[in-house]
């Protein structure tokens, strides 16, 4: 009977030994599943990261390209701004030439299309413009009134009623001139940067 009970005890030994191998694998198989999704889990967590912090990076780039493209053109505008109050500046000091006025003047009335108008100078020209009119006989037929206006130079012209009114300051010259001139400017003084 010990031999049926050893057999019996060897055949039950086996069988547990090959259980517990076939759980061993199992468990080893197991391990290995689950090392492979916790790489995979890892490896999925790098790339969002990675991404999230490429993105972050795009985005701070980004921004810091528009900051310095604003600071670019804000020191562009200040610089052509500094020039166009030079322009102004010289143009003031151009206020007392005669033939620049007698010539803007004779423009401005020829422009009314009347036979009379009145002028208008600042103030610091009036004098020079009436001395200035008397040696022209012709215009100053077509002018009855000088006046003083509030302008850098040149003159303005209305007919008698007022009605019409020709601009013909050095300020509205240079308003009309800028949209020609500041591209032209821009590309001379900033093509190069």
């Amino acid at each position: 009977m010990e031999e049926i009970r050893e057999a019996v005890v060897n055949k039950v030994r086996v069988e547990a030994q090959n259980i517990i191998k076939e759980a061993e694998e199992k468990v080893g198989e197991e391990r290995k599943k689950a090392r492979k999704q916790w790489e995979a889990k890892l490896q999925e967590e790098k790339r969002k990261m990675l991404e999230e912090a490429e993105e972050e990076a795009a985005r701070i780039m980004a921004q810091a390209s528009i900051k310095s493209r604003q600071k670019l053109s804000s020191a562009k505008t200040d610089v052509i701004t500094k020039i166009i109050g030079r322009v102004k500046q010289e143009l003031s000091e151009l206020s007392g030439d005669k033939s620049y006025v007698l010539n803007l003047t004779r423009e401005a009335i020829d422009g009314l299309g009347t036979n009379k108008g009145r002028i208008y100078v600042p103030p610091k020209d009036i004098s020079m413009v009436r001395e200035s009119l008397e040696e022209d006989k012709e215009l100053a037929s077509k002018i009855v009134e000088v006046k003083g206006g509030d302008f850098l130079g040149g003159v303005i012209a209305e007919d008698i009623e007022g009605k019409i009114r020709i601009d013909n300051t050095y300020e509205a010259r240079l308003e009309m001139l800028l949209p020609k001139l500041l591209p032209e400017i821009s590309k001379e003084l900033f093509e190069k940067m």
